[in-house]
């Protein structure tokens, strides 16, 4: 395909590698300037916000493509956040092994909201998932009536596997990562950061060290393959 890297000063290493620091670790845009400066490449702040506001997306797309599905049982909740001040909800499922499934921002978290959310799980997703995991929620309730009543409608063990998710720390990532300007840059940001975390999301508190090191070499292969011109 044609090289999106054209027409920019930098090599296509280092715009990738900022892209990948920006959205593997918890970093701000000026971090990563100030890493790349230790290393002797000056970059401005602002141009590293523009390759990730440029690139992020279109890698996105790239591992979206290469993705094998995800498991059977989706964990679903809801959190608060601000964006100009005024309060919205952060959508998000995931699956068992904490890979995010998706994540969307609305303004409310009425029936309606959670039906949107369950289409877009549903178009995502080849397999209906044989059991959806949630909070006590009404409009839950309402969307799984509706939308997929032969899926398991687990509330009980939400509090337990909630526990168990708590590893993951996209959540954190998600609501400070950036005050959002809008719902567009916050879905913006939000689509990338997740293909970036499932990519390198590799189970470390459950494998050896050996086989860690070899899944995190393969994902930063594919990295390398994905983001490559």
């Amino acid at each position: 395909g044609m090289n999106i890297y054209k027409r920019h000063r930098f090599p296509p290493q280092i715009i990738q590698y900022a892209v990948w620091l920006y959205h593997r670790f918890n970093l701000s845009h000026r971090d990563i300037e100030d890493l790349l400066h230790e290393r002797g490449i000056e970059v401005s702040y602002e141009a590293i916000r523009l390759w990730c506001n440029k690139f992020g997306p279109e890698f996105a797309k790239r591992l979206k493509k290469k993705r094998n599905g995800f498991g059977d049982t989706f964990f679903i909740d809801e959190v608060f956040v601000k964006i100009n001040g005024v309060q919205h909800y952060l959508w998000r499922a995931a699956d068992q092994d904490g890979d995010v499934i998706d994540v969307y921002l609305q303004e409310r978290r009425d029936a309606r909201a959670a039906k949107r959310f369950f289409k877009r799980l549903l178009k995502s997703n080849q397999e209906k998932p044989l059991k959806i995991v949630t909070d006590k929620l009404g409009s839950y309730r309402v969307a799984h009536k509706q939308l997929m009543p032969d899926v398991i409608h687990d509330t009980s063990q939400y509090a337990n596997n909630k526990a168990e998710l708590s590893h993951q720390p996209t959540r954190v990532r998600e609501k400070v990562k950036r005050k959002y300007k809008s719902i567009e840059q916050g879905h913006l940001f939000l689509g990338v950061h997740a293909e970036v975390y499932n990519l390198f999301n590799l189970g470390r508190h459950c494998i050896s060290a050996s086989n860690y090191r070899m899944l995190r070499s393969r994902a930063i292969a594919s990295w390398r393959i994905v983001t490559a011109s």
